[in-house]
């Protein structure tokens, strides 16, 4: 018989009563990668709405033969959770804390709770779950329990598999078990499993659980009779080929009060694993190690003081003590310092230096892969070896990759041996993939020279199965066959992993046929290269977590939706199918590609918060651009992506606009002709212009500063500038106004009219240029329009003025720091609830706004997220729902929370304008707080 298509596939799973299934092209590409190098296509993807529906699936599976494979979230970087036949999410609807009991010290979960979730909800009984991979924020325990996961905290707190008391599972044999100290007993399962090991007793006492972190394989020393044949702790680190988690029972661990941070310095990454031996009788949390490299890449994108202090050195430990004082972490710290032999150390206590510390460490993977002169990416990732042989293992492991030609930033969990690296593979180049092949063959030769294991915490997936035999013997093998027929004969639970293995060089995602697309946008940070765009998304998932709390911004679409298609990871995902073409057929104009972008607010907050710097506000204007080619447009890209012209061309007869726009009849059929959500309010025009109210004022020939009149102050929100300019020159500046007609193009460049904004922005580089060149500082008061001349215009342009301009526009903080003896107003007293714009906080930087803040005295709260209008996209029919969700995530609360007494403040001009449509509440610009702060103390009434 042979195997049923997609289509029947998904009428049997609905047949079955199952509600979320997604066979679509778009759900295809979305799941056709995880966080590995290969892209396998599914058949269809699953959502389960309740364990009932996670049982039927895997019915149905068995009884249509179909492959099955589970996926969690941020893990999967051996290729462990790609499939060809259904492939089942439970982090969407499979994600509760079913109950805590704090006096047992356990949790149950569902498979698709995200471990940040669950420490969250244990916190406040001064419990923790243990192991805390660098994903924490998005990872789910169902994923952790498929690759035995550990983490940085490991080394404290033990793996996944140590802190599993019981687990709820299906085999593939359909029966369903509860496992764990006092489960019901017998099972088919457990007896077949007692067989096996009964016939390979000693190869399993003398192969399995030599040391910590060896995780490849089958565990199988966990049914051994001494150790309380565990079956529920075998079945940890089995990847989904034996078994799916329908529920766990996990041990929580009491956290200690107080922590503190040795960070050591060494001259090399080898050096600092030479160290490690001697440290380990202390008691240690965590012993990580990091590589320069990395940090330099932090220091690039995000600025020099986003990184604290580090010790003299090439490679740093972090090395990690908690205490029930303060006093007692710091003495067991410096103890640590003085045992370490480095060439210099910091004692770190301050929990606000040390969550920036281990930010960098946790964006490793994604850190690590662009790092290099060409792009790095996992394969040999996750090798361990015994603590003490690690420094010679790092030493011959480098020779190793200068023979074949290829070079990798080594970091990871040096206290436990395990060590993870991206490397600059090649594989798009001729015999990239054989040379792909050759290299892993002599890696695991390596690492079991050493007495190491292929990984220690990712699991073999399907980059290391097949290379199992360089550290087991034959018998060992077999044994996994056993295993894999007694539990799954038919073997429908994710098939190419462990036993049968797929080639570690088969379904590679970057030796695929791969085109590069026409583009329009120069690209600059991948030279060009579309393909080398979409493919900085590793998967690692940052873009899942909420990344608000840390004053993020990216994805703020997911975060009202929870859809994987409004990720950034989704969305790259289907950009790559795109460039292969083999699934996402039609290129720029495909439907896919546009579902998947419609719901991005081009934030920007990908461009900065993704560790690999995915950019996909700047994809998606190159998407509308291309779709739109010589056709007809929306009616919005006609209407607001012209808003400028449209404004500038109205000014002169503004009182008459805003007398007609009152008319709620007029007002219906000018939303309705601009595409605009009727539950959208339209902000009135300015009666006056910006440019002439200020050049009455400021009419010197020499002035010492500039502001630039971009389109939404000139025409709609003269107060911040006019505001700005007082207060400039009460600063002591002479200031002038770029009277000149200079718009950014930003509104033709988010709509995708990409040759239109070339020109705008190439005149306006023109007419800035010529005050920048004289060395007049330019202050921009709008953060999107200023962060589209620091970016958006060297994209658009070659013109090499367009850098010197970047660097010659200022915000109005970054302005007045430069101004000897100017101080800021006391604000001692006064509450500033601040949500940065999206491109302030993404393009801009807020650091300079943050210290002028703080100067002022005020206290201030600052948020992460968007407000939710971003421009032309709140306003768009279609978008409302979205947009108001992004709204309440973070900023209306906040903002109600705070109290009437408090002063919004909000540079932009469409966070303002969420804020009167949605909360009606007046927030004031940077420049209106510093001027007049008592006059903003009124929030209500817009």
């Amino acid at each position: 018989m042979s195997a049923p298509g997609a289509r029947d596939v998904a009428a049997a799973l609905r047949a079955a009563g199952i509600g979320d299934v997604d066979d679509s092209t778009l759900a295809r590409a979305m799941y056709s990668s995880d966080a590995s190098l290969y892209r396998v296509v599914p058949q269809v993807v699953v959502r389960p709405l309740h364990v009932e529906e996670l049982l039927a699936t895997v019915a149905t599976a068995r009884a249509t033969g179909t492959p099955l494979t589970l996926r969690g979230a941020g893990t999967s970087i051996a290729g462990n959770a790609v499939g060809t036949g259904i492939v089942v999410d439970t982090a969407r609807h499979l994600n509760r804390v079913v109950s805590v009991d704090p006096e047992a010290a356990t949790a149950v979960v569902e498979p698709g709770t995200v471990h940040a979730t669950l420490q969250q909800q244990v916190r406040g009984h001064g419990l923790r779950f243990g192991p805390d991979p660098s994903t924490h924020t998005r990872c789910t325990i169902g994923g952790m329990i498929g690759n035995n996961a550990c983490g940085s905290r490991a080394l404290g707190y033990g793996r996944t598999v140590d802190n599993v008391v019981g687990l709820d599972v299906v085999t593939g044999t359909g029966e369903r078990l509860t496992l764990g100290p006092g489960a019901p007993t017998p099972s088919a399962a457990a007896t077949a499993l007692d067989e096996v090991v009964a016939r390979g007793l000693a190869t399993v006492r003398t192969e399995f659980g030599r040391f910590g972190r060896q995780v490849s394989g089958y565990s199988l020393e966990h049914l051994l009779p001494e150790n309380g044949r565990r079956l529920d702790r075998f079945l940890v680190g089995s990847e989904g080929t034996l078994a799916v988690v329908l529920g766990a029972t996990v041990r929580l661990v009491r956290d200690a009060p107080y922590r503190a941070l040795a960070v050591l310095g060494y001259p090399s990454m080898a050096e600092a694993a030479d160290a490690v031996p001697g440290l380990l009788h202390h008691p240690l949390v965590a012993c990580e190690g990091l590589d320069e490299r990395i940090v330099s890449v932090v220091r690039a994108r995000r600025g020099a003081a986003v990184v604290p202090e580090l010790p003299r050195g090439a490679g740093w430990l972090f090395a990690e003590v908690t205490g029930e004082t303060a006093e007692e972490a710091t003495a067991r710290a410096q103890a640590v310092a003085r045992d370490a032999a480095a060439t210099g150390h910091r004692v770190v206590t301050d929990v606000e230096e040390m969550l920036a510390l281990w930010r960098i460490r946790e964006d490793g993977a994604g850190l690590a892969a662009r790092s290099l002169d060409r792009p790095a990416h996992a394969g040999w990732e996750d090798a361990a070896v015994p603590p003490a042989r690690l420094g010679g293992y790092l030493r011959a492991f480098d020779d190793l990759l200068r023979a074949h030609g290829y070079d990798g930033v080594p970091y990871g969990h040096f206290g436990d041996g395990c060590v993870h690296v991206r490397i600059d593979f090649g594989l798009d180049s001729t015999g990239g993939r054989g040379g792909f092949r050759t290299f892993l063959e002599e890696a695991a030769a390596l690492v079991a020279s050493y007495d190491g294991t292929l990984s220690g915490e990712h699991g073999d997936g399907r980059a290391r199965s097949e290379l199992l035999g360089a550290m087991y013997s034959q018998d060992a093998l077999d044994l996994f066959r056993q295993v894999k027929r007694a539990l799954d004969p038919a073997g429908v639970l994710n098939p190419g992993v462990l036993v049968d293995p797929r080639p570690v060089d088969a379904d590679l995602r970057l030796a695929g046929p791969l085109s590069e697309p026409r583009t329009s946008l120069r690209l600059l940070h991948d030279g060009g290269s579309l393909v080398d765009a979409v493919h900085r998304c590793t998967g690692v998932g940052r873009c899942l977590a909420d990344n608000t709390g840390t004053g993020g911004v990216m994805c703020p679409s997911y975060v009202a939706t929870r859809d994987e298609k409004d990720s950034t990871r989704g969305r790259a995902r289907v950009l790559q199918e795109m460039v292969d073409g083999r699934l996402v057929r039609d290129g720029w104009r495909s439907d896919e590609v546009h579902e998947a972008l419609d719901l991005c607010l081009s934030c920007k907050g990908c461009s900065t918060d993704c560790p690999t710097g995915v950019d996909m506000a700047t994809y998606k204007a190159e998407a509308l651009h291309q779709r739109y080619r010589g056709r007809l447009r929306p009616r919005s890209h006609y209407a607001l992506g012209r808003l400028p012209l449209w404004a500038r061309l109205g000014q002169p007869v503004a009182p008459l606009a805003n007398l007609a726009l009152r008319s709620p009849a007029v007002r219906r059929a000018s939303r309705w002709a601009a595409g605009i959500d009727q539950r959208r309010s339209i902000p009135a025009f300015a009666s006056r212009s910006f440019r002439t109210l200020a050049g009455e004022r400021t009419r010197r020939q020499d002035p010492d500063v500039v502001i630039w009149a971009d389109s939404f102050t000139d025409h709609f929100a003269s107060e911040p500038g006019m505001a700005a300019v007082a207060l400039l020159e009460s600063a002591g500046l002479r200031v002038g106004v770029v009277r000149e007609r200079a718009c950014c193009g930003l509104t033709w460049v988010s709509t995708g009219q990409l040759d239109q904004a070339r020109r705008i922005v190439g005149r306006t580089v023109g007419v800035l240029h010529e005050y920048v060149a004289r060395g007049i500082p330019v202050v921009g008061l709008e953060p999107s329009c200023l962060a589209a001349l620091r970016s958006d215009a060297a994209e658009l342009t070659a013109d090499p003025r367009a850098g010197e301009v970047a660097s010659g526009v200022h915000t109005l903080a970054e302005l007045l720091e430069t101004v000897e003896g100017w101080r800021p107003p006391d604000l001692t007293g006064t509450h500033v609830v601040v949500q940065p714009h999206c491109h302030h906080a993404s393009v801009l930087g807020f650091e300079a706004d943050a210290r002028l803040l703080a100067r002022t005295g005020a206290t201030v709260t600052r948020l992460g997220g968007c407000c939710g209008l971003a421009g032309n996209f709140g306003v768009e029919k279609g978008h409302y729902d979205v947009s108001v969700a992004v709204a309440e995530h973070t900023l209306l609360p906040a903002v109600r929370a705070a109290g009437e007494d408090a002063v919004v403040l909000a540079d932009g001009f469409s966070c303002r304008t969420q804020l009167a449509d949605l909360a009606d509440v007046r927030a004031v610009h940077m420049s209106e707080l510093l001027l007049s702060p008592r006059d903003c103390a009124s929030r209500s009434g817009s």
